[in-house]
This record gives C-alpha cells, structure tokens and sequence, in this order.
C-alpha cells in the first residue's frame, strides 16, 4: 500500500472546535482511520494510505462547514463523520446541518443530524402520519415536537395534541399522591421538558390556558375527533392494538400525526402484543403513512449510548439464535425420535 500525503487548512478560529479539546477529534480520526494527522500554524498535513487520506481530508472539509455554520463539533458529530466516510457520504454531513427546523427559547437552532433524522422530518413534511421507530436517544419525540411547534406557529395547525399511555394507569399510580392530574404527569414529563426548552414556559403556560396545547393519556383520546391539529403519540410501543387503533380513527381534517415508539423498550405484559408492532403489519402498504426506522446509527446522546444500544442489540441477536437453534434441535430429536418407533 502506497503512502500519501493531503494538506488541509483550517482556520484560525475554527481550530478549537473542529480538532477538538487535546485534540481528541483528530486522534479519534487517527485511530479509526490508520492515519497520521500532523497540526503546524492551523495547515493539517494528513499521511496514510490513499483511499483513508481522501476520507480523512473530506471529513475535516465538513467539520470545518459545520463550525463555519455556527455547530459545536461534538465527539457525536466526528463519529458520524466517520460512520458516512465508509458509505462514502461525507457530504451528507454539511447538506444535513442546513435544514433547521426552529429555534429553542435560548436560540439554540433544532436540526435533524443524522441522515435517518433528515430522512425522518422530511417525511413528517410530506406525509398526513408518520411513524418513528428506533431506539432511545434517536430524536425521535423531540424533532417531532419541534415540528409540532414550528407548524403551530406557522399556523398550519391549531393546536397540539401530545399523548402518551400510562399503562400503570391501574392501582400502581393510586398510590401516588394528588388528584389524577396529579398522578399521570410523570408519564408525560418528557412532553413536558421538550415543551418547556423550545417555547419556554411562559408560552407553554399561556397556550395550555387556552387549550391550544394538550398534554393527556392516551386514554383521554377515546370518543374525539381531532381536527386541525398535530398530533404527537409517544411510547407508542406500550399501546395495545386496540388503544392503538382508537388513537388512529381518531384523527380528523387538517390534522398531522407523529407516532414514536421503541420496539425494544416494551412495558405491556409479556403475553400482551404491541399495538405498534400491530400497526407496522397492517397499515405498511396504506398511502399517506409513513414508517421511518432509526437505528443505532442515528443515537444523538452521548457516544456511550450508542455502545449501549448496540451492545443490547447484538445480545438480543444472539439471543434469538440460540432460541431458534434450540426449536431447531428440539424439532430435529422428536422427529429422529418418531422415525425409529416407526421402525
């Protein structure tokens, strides 16, 4: 393998956030890559095999966009840089940042970052009912309720509807103290903390006095029409599928629907089947729903969440081999076992 060398400049007020505190996003590209990265007066001089140099160079091209757009390289950010090198996306990475979708209350812009999350909102904007599916840490409820919040403000809605199932809605949540209120707000917590960073508590507060903003469980939902709305049902993984099909024969003109769920994170009884996993067979092929299916990939919290939800998934794979290598056996010793008695 030959050995080649790429120069890069960055500048001067972009060094800091594009290399790094300690330079730990250039090491990181250093390891993940096979390169060596040398740093003199703010000109990078990249050395390795050809094809990594090439990757490496149009990695630092967009970090330095994304910092010259306003971003704070994160380590989440490098990791994705490098996760689309092999796909050979670098690109992907700059045309991403562009699409902002609000602002929080501090003027922080909300934007997707992964190209699952573009892929996620954009179908938000296209389609009548959506379906975001992945795991925890995805941004699966927060950029649907920027959303909400962007088309509220907007005025192509009326109002915003957020819902969840308390499905400890039985004599678990009577031992709570308080009137009912009371005991299912720390069901919708979440709804809550998203509401409160983007439109700030103030607004929050006048908007639910006017009943233009609607925090409730899902069991509230039953008997309404919802008109000119949007629409936002969370953990939609602990739905039964008859809750779930009440929350969807719920939905009236003008209105836009987002419904998020964890396919791993389940909290129904085992015996019990997922109205989400029921929905995904039955309405997979109906026009003007959309399903988007996040994955590990698309983890925007901390880099060791995505370790986690990887790790998870690759025990539950072998789990479910070891299960099926099991039927396998237990089917192959009856059916060995029939064929001599048969003898």
């Amino acid at each position: 393998m030959s050995i080649v060398e790429a120069s890069i400049s960055v500048p001067a007020e972009h060094e800091t956030n594009v290399f790094g505190q300690f330079d730990q996003h250039i090491k990181k590209m250093e390891r993940a890559l096979n390169i060596t990265v040398v740093n003199r007066d703010g000109v990078l001089k990249i050395i390795g095999g050809e094809t990594a140099v090439n990757k490496a160079r149009k990695i630092f091209e967009q970090l330095i966009e994304l910092s010259k757009h306003g971003n704070i390289i994160q380590e989440q950010n490098v990791d994705y840089a490098i996760a689309l090198s092999y796909e050979d996306k670098e690109e992907a990475l700059s045309a991403i940042d562009q699409d902002t979708i609000c602002h929080t209350i501090n003027g922080k812009p909300i934007k997707p970052k992964t190209l699952g999350q573009k892929q996620y909102v954009d179908a938000i904007r296209k389609k009548m009912i959506v379906f975001g599916i992945g795991p925890a840490g995805t941004g699966k409820t927060y950029l649907a309720m920027a959303m909400a919040i962007q088309a509220f403000k907007n005025d192509e809605v009326g109002r915003i509807i957020l819902t969840r199932p308390a499905i400890e809605a039985g004599e678990k949540l009577g031992f709570l103290p308080g009137d009912l209120q009371s005991k299912i707000d720390p069901y919708l917590r979440p709804l809550y903390d998203a509401l409160y960073q983007i439109m700030g508590p103030e607004s929050f507060a006048k908007n639910m006095e006017k009943g233009l903003i609607e925090v409730a469980p899902l069991a509230y939902m039953r008997g309404r029409t919802l008109d000119n709305a949007f629409i936002i049902l969370d953990e939609a993984q602990n739905t039964t599928p008859a809750q779930m099909k009440m929350f969807l024969t719920r939905i009236g003109f003008g209105s836009k629907v987002i419904i998020t769920g964890d396919k791993t994170q389940k909290d129904l009884p085992s015996s019990a089947a997922s109205g989400l996993d029921v929905a995904m067979k039955v309405l997979k092929k109906v026009d003007g729903i959309s399903f988007c299916e996040l994955t590990s990939k698309d983890v925007v919290r901390h880099p060791l969440v995505q370790k986690i939800v990887q790790a998870y998934e690759e025990y539950e794979k072998k789990a479910v081999q070891k299960k099926t290598d099991r039927t396998v056996k237990s089917k192959t010793k009856t059916s060995t076992g029939t064929t001599r008695r048969k003898s």
